[in-house]
């Protein structure tokens, strides 16, 4: 009498054969999320620090523009926003880095980007991507790079006389400045004469 061996015997191996590849699958996935979420990490610190120079940048010029409103005829050439020298945006933007875990690597780098001033700033993530099953990662670091920039919002007449009342136009806003008469409180926001953001 014979006896058929039943299907149990055959699957069990293909069983364990698929279990082996959705494991694999899992850890490959698990992996490449980890370097996903190391890059995002890295990108949001590269634009905040990117930002954070632009935006000491900006400082500087809103500063200047206070000191030459009646002591040069020449103040409006800060509206153009290429008047700083940008001495603290390197600083700025370690700052802002190290707030998100990572680190810039080398000097905050001027640029221009369709006319308007900026920084480029490079970082590098404090932390790595982690132990996975891709060799490296657990000593790879994550680095990403962004541009800032400085774009003035302000017009004014091309007749206008520097020592009398100028007249702003400033997008949704008008800003009038009388050097004969000038205080840095009559100054608005930063925001309202340059905007800062993002190039790329």
């Amino acid at each position: 009498m014979f006896r058929f061996r039943g299907d149990r015997g055959a699957t069990l191996p293909i069983y364990i054969w698929l279990t082996g590849i959705l494991l694999f699958a899992a850890f490959a996935f698990f992996a490449f999320a980890q370097a996903a979420s190391a890059r995002n990490g890295a990108q949001s610190a590269a634009d905040a620090a990117a930002l954070a120079a632009a935006q000491d940048a900006r400082d500087e010029l809103m500063e200047g523009l206070g000191t030459a409103i009646g002591a040069d005829d020449n103040w409006l050439d800060w509206l153009d926003g290429d008047q700083f020298e940008g001495g603290g945006a390197t600083a700025a933007a370690q700052q802002l880095a190290g707030e998100n875990d990572s680190t810039v690597q080398g000097p905050a780098q001027p640029t221009t980007i369709g006319d308007f001033p900026g920084f480029r700033v490079t970082i590098e993530t404090n932390y790595t991507v982690g132990d996975s099953i891709i060799p490296g990662t657990e000593t790879k670091h994550a680095k990403a790079h962004a541009t800032a920039v400085i774009e003035p919002r302000c017009d004014f007449a091309p007749d206008v006389d520097p020592t009398k009342l100028v007249t702003l136009d400033c997008g949704d806003d008008s800003v009038d400045i009388d050097p004969e008469d000038f205080d840095l409180d009559d100054l608005p926001d930063a925001s309202v004469l340059f905007s800062v953001h993002l190039a790329e």
